[in-house]
């Protein structure tokens, strides 16, 4: 290489994801989109949180807007997902003027999906709530709040189609911090909405969702700020390059979507098998959620991290340095996620104690504590390989997996374990099914990475 081809991928690698060593450039992408997620988890709790204060009513009535509202966010998750990787390899390949232009369509296509399904959603709201099984007398409640959301969530698909797109030049920083503020604007508007303190009218759960508006309005401003003026990430439309563009984000971003709904589908599945064996099963089980959700957040951040990194060595036609940093990230997990499982052992009572004053909820609760962690890193494993298939553009496979891991691993073997010894044979289901879905994705990404770093792949392909 010479000393001037060597400037210029300096000069186009300004974050280091091309050259940099691999642990530095994971860690620093890694940190900060630990604290945008935990901004993004606060985001929900707040809300939660004032909302019950007005009572049983207006909580149970926004539960119910729950699938509703992740069903919308799954459609530009996906185009998210198809936008970040795409525009990865294309910087990867030293092409910034082609990735504006994909970044460009790319949020119009988000934004033009979004205004529809609300659209569709402003015009359906009782058949839908009612088809979900909401009750005639939350349904007034549910309107109030869902006809605010429907119209202020098109001020949400910038900042996160836009902020995948600022991740995938390799800065974290700057999406978390949009994250992190919009979450205190949200924190301090929603009091102040809901129950109407000082000048502020009192508007309940309306209040609630105009809260969120404004603060999604300061990420779109802070997210466009940084597309158009510092990354140059945004042109004027290209109409001859539309329908390829759109074509090229969907063949990644519509398999991505479905994945991400699976989530919550066989979550609702499992919730089925628990309540066969009691509400003490059930409220132990939505307890282990809440904590699951802060003891796995490293591993997630580490997958989104994966993607951008791997995107652009990709495209640099750098696949070993892309897979290493695969296996790399890998083997941190499972030591990470061990560390993790070993803290929980002498914590996992007091835990347990925390959130439920019921006996038999601390028990199923402590098991499920002292039995799910230990395959949290196998688990871990299984998410980082489905990073990398959307990184390659293998979305179909990334999707095959998440099915294989949620209904031939994980629903299987927490049915046979409920047959076998209730609730906590359920629990140990679940780990043996992480464990296995793991090891899997650890032997196909080894055959994966034998079989694509023998011949170059071609850069921006």
């Amino acid at each position: 290489m010479t000393e001037t081809t060597m400037a210029t991928e300096k000069q186009a690698d300004k974050h280091g994801l091309l050259t940099a060593p691999i642990p530095d450039v994971l860690r620093r992408l890694t940190i900060p989109m630990i604290f945008g997620m935990v901004a993004i988890l606060m985001f929900n709790l707040v809300d939660t949180f004032f909302i019950s204060l007005l009572g049983t009513e207006a909580l149970a009535a926004v539960s119910f807007t729950f699938p509703v509202t992740f069903a919308l966010n799954c459609i530009t998750m996906g185009v998210s997902v198809g936008l970040s990787t795409r525009i990865g390899r294309l910087l990867g390949s030293g092409d910034p003027q082609s990735a504006a232009r994909f970044a460009t369509h790319g949020l119009l296509l988000a934004m033009i999906l979004m205004l529809i399904a609300a659209s569709l959603g402003l015009l359906s709201i009782e058949p839908l709530f009612t088809l979900i099984g909401a009750s005639p007398e939350l349904l007034p409640t549910i309107k109030d709040y869902m006809q605010i959301w429907y119209l202020a969530i098109p001020l949400l698909v910038i900042p996160m189609a836009g902020n995948s797109a600022i991740r995938a030049t390799g800065d974290a920083q700057a999406p978390a911090k949009i994250m992190m503020l919009a979450g205190v604007i949200n924190g301090v508007l929603d009091p102040l909405l809901i129950f109407g303190y000082g000048p502020f009218p009192e508007l309940g759960v309306q209040g609630a969702a105009i809260s969120s508006g404004i603060s999604w309005a300061f990420a779109l401003s802070r997210s466009l700020y940084i597309l158009i003026r510092r990354e140059q990430l945004l042109a004027w439309p290209q109409l001859r390059w539309l329908r390829q563009d759109w074509h090229q984000i969907m063949q990644v971003g519509t398999p991505a979507a479905l994945s991400n709904a699976l989530n919550p589908l066989s979550g609702a599945l499992l919730m089925s098998l628990l309540a066969a064996q009691g509400t003490a099963s059930v409220a132990a089980y939505g307890a282990a959620m809440r904590i699951e959700s802060i003891l796995v957040i490293v591993m997630m951040a580490l997958g989104s991290a994966l993607m951008p990194f791997m995107a652009q060595n990709l495209g640099a036609a750098k696949p070993d340095r892309a897979f290493q940093a695969l296996f790399t990230a890998m083997r941190f997990a499972i030591l990470f996620q061990l560390l993790v499982f070993i803290m929980m052992v002498p914590l996992s009572w007091p835990l347990s104690s925390l959130f439920s004053q019921d006996a038999e909820v601390q028990q199923q609760l402590w098991h499920y504590l002292i039995v799910v962690p230990v395959s949290y890193g196998m688990q871990a494993v299984c998410m980082l390989l489905i990073s990398a298939l959307n990184a390659l553009h293998q979305s179909l496979h990334a999707l095959v997996w998440n099915l294989l891991r949620l209904f031939a691993f994980l629903l299987p073997a927490a049915w046979i374990g409920s047959l076998l010894g209730g609730t906590e044979g359920l629990f140990i289901g679940i780990a043996i099914a992480n464990l296995l879905s793991g090891i899997g994705a650890y032997l196909y990404a080894l055959r994966l990475r034998r079989t694509l770093t023998g011949p170059a792949i071609e850069p921006g392909q």
